[in-house]
């Protein structure tokens, strides 16, 4: 009787280990590849209702504040310039800096991953140096140091994207607020970030001077006033601390330029009786005008502004734009395989040219800040970052289709263009660190 009563005893004291042996590989499985999400706040409106999580090779590295710039990640003002322009893109097992899955800022053409795009390794790179390190973005120690500043992106649809980026990767440690908005597509709008009171907003100006775009009920070119600045973002200077301008492609359509009531010439203007001009000696006379307005406006008070240009980020088109392939590949160039050269190099170097220029011409002025974001060489080696097809949400679910729209100029987000706003910070963070040598 006494081995019988211990029998149901001994049977689950066997059971018991390979119950356990079962369930927790599929435990880990599960906690591996669908990593339980927690809102960063009671208020956090972000996450869409159905995520779609990407799985990544290990966690972010933990952040670091920037209340002292004297930990991992400083940049100390004695240090010279790292030349970001040289490098190359090494594989990153970390991944993303954010689900682009769950960031609500994102342009519905550029969510990538939502769209249906299949192949996810165009996320697991990262930009390396020649010469120095690019830490990873601390979202903290942006904001930190923008505390209480209204940053401004001012530009064309790549401004936008950019932007839109940088939204995102705060928005993974505090919850961005929209505070304003106007305008066709949402064209002018401002975040608020209340943790850090941080005001972030976009002004559509793809010339950045004053402008009439071409349109289906007017002319079928764009007129550009190179003599005087866009007053939709202008008019706002003085309440801006820091502005990042973006333009370039818009340069390529069809224009006629003026300076005051004079046409200087015309670009693509086929039937109007005015000089072919081309687009390089435009895009420098509205740089000029745009840096010495600012400058001029800014320089002579005591409320300065910083500036930072973003260099022109090439296109991938191969072939029609509007054929499948037309931005096909899934991996960056290696190094020496793509070469910067023709309108790419010389839309960049105009850029940086003209950015030189107005840093001489706000010496003049204590505290006047101006920097390019040298962002060309490392774009151009990333013909796998943009959208393509997947600019419209399953683009194949029919089938192979003989035409299809392709997006490659604009960057997939996650994407590419989160480098850019690593550069972004490693910029100001050096600026910060003058300042408190000059203190």
């Amino acid at each position: 009787m006494a081995k019988d009563h211990h029998q149901p005893y001994s049977f689950t004291k066997k059971l018991l280990p390979w119950t356990l042996y079962t369930i927790l590989p599929i435990a880990i499985f599960r906690c591996y590849f669908y990593p339980p999400q927690f809102p960063h706040s009671s208020t956090d409106e972000l996450s869409l209702n159905t995520p779609i999580i990407i799985p990544s090779s290990s966690s972010s590295p933990p952040s670091f504040s920037s209340s002292s710039l004297s930990q991992e990640g400083e940049i100390r003002a004695d240090e010279p310039p790292c030349d970001y322009t040289n490098g190359n893109w090494v594989h990153d097992k970390i991944g993303p800096l954010y689900n682009g899955t769950t960031c609500a800022t994102i342009k519905e053409g550029q969510n990538c991953i939502i769209h249906g795009r299949p192949d996810f390794d165009y996320l697991y790179w990262r930009w390396k140096p020649k010469q120095c390190k690019l830490p990873r973005f601390d979202p903290n120690t942006f904001l930190d140091l923008l505390s209480n500043k209204h940053l401004a992106f001012v530009g064309d649809s790549m401004a936008r994207n950019q932007l839109e980026s940088l939204l995102c990767i705060l928005s993974t440690v505090s919850a961005p607020n929209l505070v304003y908005r106007n305008g066709e597509d949402i064209k002018f709008r401002k975040w608020n970030f209340a943790s850090h009171n941080v005001n972030i907003s976009v002004y559509w100006s793809p010339f950045l001077v004053d402008g009439v775009e071409k349109s289906n009920t007017g002319p079928n070119y764009n007129k550009l006033y190179l003599d005087r600045i866009d007053e939709k973002w202008g008019a706002d200077l003085d309440h801006i601390d820091m502005i990042v301008l973006s333009v370039g492609h818009w340069f390529l359509h069809p224009a006629v330029y003026f300076d005051g009531d004079s046409v200087l010439g015309c670009h693509f203007c086929d039937g109007l009786n005015h000089t072919e001009i081309g687009f390089y000696d435009v895009l420098r006379k509205a740089l000029k005008t745009t840096l010495k307005t600012i400058t001029e406006r800014r320089g002579s008070t005591d409320n300065v502004l910083d500036v930072i240009v973003t260099t022109f980020s090439p296109a991938h088109f191969e072939g029609e734009w509007d054929k499948a392939g037309a931005c096909s590949k899934t991996k960056p160039y290696k190094e020496g395989e793509k070469v910067l050269e023709g309108m790419d190099a010389e839309m960049r170097n105009l850029e940086v040219e003209e950015v030189d220029l107005a840093k001489e011409n706000a010496k003049q002025f204590k505290g006047m800040r101006l920097e390019a974001l040298d962002v060309t060489k490392l774009s151009l080696m990333r013909p796998d970052g943009h959208p393509g097809p997947y600019m419209h949400s399953n683009p194949f679910a029919d089938g192979i289709k003989e035409r299809v729209q392709n997006d490659c100029v604009h960057w997939c987000l996650p994407g590419p263009v989160d480098t850019w706003n690593q550069i972004l910070l490693e910029i100001i963070k050096r600026w910060e660190g003058q300042s408190r040598k000059g203190e």
